[in-house]
């Protein structure tokens, strides 16, 4: 196929649930808009992340909850039925067939391009054979990679990476995770549900390292019951892969044989194969951004960055706000409804609307600022117990040199909580800055605390008065009751 040159005004790369969403907000004033997507449109989250992993957690939580409701527990019989929640997985990813994701993208107005983008250089791609032009702006939206430790011998075996969990279709009946983090510890609780030995390796003495102690402490509990070890402090030093399995050195401790192994230990930037040196910018190294989600070092203010790529956040939900963020400004900076002349500062007329808007806006809270990824950032584990929390924990608190008081409640002593289980068991916990008193950090654990956790964010990002709280009266009998202890434990 002959080379073809093609021009638009902006160039989103990176096909994921991020860079549609930037790609759909930065053509919202006209502008053109391409997205280039090498692998499957929709991303990591629709097919091997968010969406399937939750069908896989799903069955296990739902027979949990039916088993501790009064009156319907003795109706549960058997456990996960496998090939179903399989079935349904498949089902949740659209059979890993992306046909209906490009319908979107070319009902929205916006060229989808198949391949690899490489910058060849500013504001030129090269994506297959064809040189790619973006007149005004790119958006970098390339998400993240697993990490694989380097341990001698584990790369060879090749070890599973959350791909190959959440799009397993068969069950290892000896299975090691290595890493205590979200993905870490959802797989374990997955992968017992469907009856595989299931052994946690973490390198720390806690999981969640970024929740609340009691929380990950719940979270630890809560595996040990469902038959996984839980081994901290302990690392592999070597893997080999021999007839009855793999074979696993542990430092300190005896050898682990399994049938496969799942690394869990973080994730870094794609940006290696982006041709970033040709911007004088570092492969591999994630993409700096300011509040406005524009790569630092880059001349021209053309160049902007979001989702798992910027290092900022490790989540869909806030890669999706930043990409909000960044289409916004876009669409407003370049503006083709708007003239093209500048004012005798320079300024173009979308970059003097912005600065309006800015200052228009209630303290950092403009549209066209990512600020919520400082503070207000909700994060769910979908393990049993739920863990949900949003903004600060105590420790990050107190390390930003904020006066907090912890304001911490048993969701057991909730009138909703014993309509839901005669034995349910959870906490809930506040992290009150007494000098502005509001709330900048809420932790939940407990069966479906999740739903809980938006009430939270809007608390927080809000920066709402306790003393207006009081007046937000929670339904009885729910769970979500907890704000009024919250509030009478506070002191109101």
């Amino acid at each position: 196929m002959a080379e073809q040159e093609r021009e638009f005004d902006v160039v989103v790369i990176g096909g994921g649930a991020v860079g549609e969403n930037a790609a759909d907000r930065a053509g919202r004033t006209g502008l053109s808009v391409a997205l280039v997507e090498h692998e499957l449109v929709g991303g990591e989250c629709s097919y091997w992340a968010c969406m399937p992993s939750k069908a896989l957690l799903r069955p296990g939580a739902a027979l949990a909850s039916a088993r501790d409701a009064p009156g319907a527990g003795a109706a549960v019989t058997g456990d996960v039925d496998v090939a179903a929640t399989f079935a349904r997985r498949d089902e949740v990813a659209h059979q890993w067939d992306d046909s209906s994701q490009a319908e979107w993208v070319d009902g929205a107005g916006i060229t989808l391009l198949r391949g690899h983008a490489r910058f060849t250089a500013p504001r030129t791609l090269q994506v297959g054979s064809d040189t790619v032009r973006a007149r005004h702006a790119v958006i970098v939206a390339t998400g993240s990679a697993p990490v694989i430790p380097d341990v001698d011998g584990l790369a060879a075996l090749p070890p599973w990476t959350s791909r190959d969990a959440t799009s397993a279709h068969q069950v290892p009946a000896r299975l090691a995770v290595i890493g205590g983090g979200v993905v870490g510890v959802e797989m374990a609780t997955a992968f017992a549900d469907f009856g595989s030995a299931v052994t946690l390796l973490v390198r720390g003495d806690r999981l969640l390292v970024g929740a609340e102690p009691f929380a990950a402490d719940a979270v630890a509990e809560a595996l040990g019951g469902l038959g996984v070890t839980v081994l901290f402090g302990t690392e592999a030093s070597a893997a080999r892969r021999e007839d009855d399995g793999v074979h696993l050195r542990l430092e300190g401790r005896a050898d682990l044989v399994v049938d496969e192994v799942l690394v869990a230990t973080g994730r870094r930037p794609r940006t290696a194969e982006l041709g970033l040196e040709t911007l004088g910018l570092e492969p591999g190294a994630r993409l700096t951004v300011d509040a406005a989600l524009q790569v630092a070092g880059v001349e021209g203010g053309w160049l902007f960055a979001v989702g798992d790529v910027s290092g900022r956040t490790a989540t869909t939900h806030q890669g999706k706000y930043d990409a909000r963020v960044a289409g916004d400004v876009v669409a407003a900076r370049f503006d083709p409804r708007a003239s093209e002349a500048e004012s005798p500062d320079g300024a173009t007329p979308g970059d003097r609307a912005l600065s309006a808007h800015d200052e228009r806006a209630a303290g950092p809270w403009s549209r066209y600022r990512s600020t919520a990824d400082e503070a207000a950032v909700p994060q769910v584990v979908f393990t049993r117990p739920e863990v949900a929390w949003v903004g600060l924990t105590e420790a990050a608190a107190r390390e930003r040199g904020l006066e907090v008081r912890v304001v911490s409640y048993d969701l057991a002593n909730v009138a909703g909580a014993s309509v839901l289980s005669a034995d349910y068991a959870g906490r809930a916990q506040i992290v009150l800055d007494d000098a502005r008193g509001v709330i900048v950090g809420a932790t939940f654990v407990g069966p479906d605390v999740a739903e809980m956790l938006h009430a939270a964010t809007i608390a927080v990002v809000g920066e709402v008065p306790l003393e207006r709280l009081w007046h937000a009266v929670p339904a009885y009998p729910t769970v979500s009751e907890v704000w009024l202890r919250f509030l009478e434990t506070a002191g109101l």
